[in-house]
């Protein structure tokens, strides 16, 4: 005995229902309500086109800053600094206080310790004048020291002063 009509009165009616803000005890369209219309997912694309560039280059931004920093707290760099404070031609060109020439500086170059190669560059100034400084050592072998190749002051006019040769690179007991 099936009856058709019975079953045709039986199934659930669905009825959206308003139901009134909790924080403010009024307004039933600002609700938020789990049976909405979900948005039209191509209507987004622009906006992800537009973001996922932002978003790589603000990512690689970070990171040059973190690596940028990362050599500039290296010991080379506060070696090679701290040798050209005390050097002797160093001081009579850029002057005393010397220290890096920006107050956030860019180490450029390679610094890779592991594999045995150095070669920075960055700026310095002084009270008589700026320069860049150029260091590069190689390590030959596994277990062999570094040996300095270049050490070099580049001053603004354009000279350079050759700073593995005459005085000590670092400051002597005499």
């Amino acid at each position: 005995m099936f009856r058709p009509q019975l079953l045709r009165n039986a199934a659930p009616t669905l009825r959206r229902t308003l139901t009134v803000h909790a924080k403010t005890g009024g307004n039933p369209f600002i609700t938020r309500r789990a049976d909405r219309a979900l948005p039209d997912p191509s209507s987004s694309r622009r906006k992800l086109f537009y973001t996922i560039p932002i978003f790589g280059a603000g990512t690689a931004l970070t990171c040059w800053v973190i690596f940028n920093y990362q050599k500039m707290s290296s010991s080379v760099v506060a070696s090679t600094l701290y040798s050209l404070r005390v050097h002797p031609r160093a001081r009579e060109v850029l002057g005393d206080e010397i220290a890096f020439a920006q107050y956030l500086p860019i180490i450029s170059g390679k610094m890779d310790q592991l594999h045995g190669e150095i070669d920075i560059t960055y700026k310095v100034r002084g009270k008589k004048q700026n320069g860049t400084v150029r260091f590069r050592s190689t390590r030959k072998g596994r277990m062999g020291l570094f040996d300095t190749d270049v050490w070099t002051l580049e001053t603004a006019d354009g000279q350079v002063i050759q700073l593995l040769e005459g005085g000590h690179a670092a400051p002597s007991s005499e």
